[in-house]
């Protein structure tokens, strides 16, 4: 499975980087994450519980930095072994690039998995892979910026589901 997206963060490229770099925003970041700790140089080891379809699972894997330009790119890879459920493996290509009012954030994932997840069925697992992927640059993004004020005409805490949306109802 590959996907390649972008982002626009108002922060600057070095800001950014050190993010990326840094375990706790790293542990915030990545959904489900229970524990994350290491460094660039030594890699990384986390525990991250995911429920993909109806198979739930606690990962313990490695995660490292490679091809690393300060400010500019790197590459993160990691593999996680999730006992009877399978295993993932993957990686992504991130790049940074100065824009006017921050940072453009692009990267490109390969993600593969193996036992129980294999059979869930390549729609699922693509699915499941890129709402990761998003998670995890939507929460760097509110880690960097702040969370996002809601938007006009809806209160914060009077969140409604499509349906009551729709009827007008709460």
């Amino acid at each position: 499975m590959q996907m390649s997206e972008q982002r626009e963060i108002k922060a600057d490229p070095a800001t950014v980087y050190g993010a990326l770099l840094d375990p706790e925003v790293l542990k915030f970041c990545v959904p489900g994450a229970q524990e994350v700790t290491g460094n660039p140089d030594e890699g990384y080891t986390a525990t991250v519980v995911q429920k993909v379809g109806p198979v739930k699972a606690t990962f313990t894997g490695q995660v490292t930095m490679s091809d690393m330009v300060e400010n500019e790119k790197l590459t993160i890879t990691g593999e996680g072994k999730g006992g009877a459920a399978g295993f993932a493996k993957g990686g992504a290509v991130v790049t940074l690039s100065a824009i006017e009012g921050g940072t453009l954030l692009a990267y490109d994932v390969e993600a593969k998995v193996g036992g129980k997840l294999a059979q869930l069925g390549s729609r699922l697992i693509d699915g499941f892979a890129k709402k990761m992927a998003d998670e995890f640059f939507t929460r760097l993004v509110t880690h960097l910026e702040g969370p996002q004020e809601p938007p006009e005409g809806e209160p914060e805490g009077e969140k409604k589901g499509w349906l009551g949306r729709l009827t007008g109802r709460s």
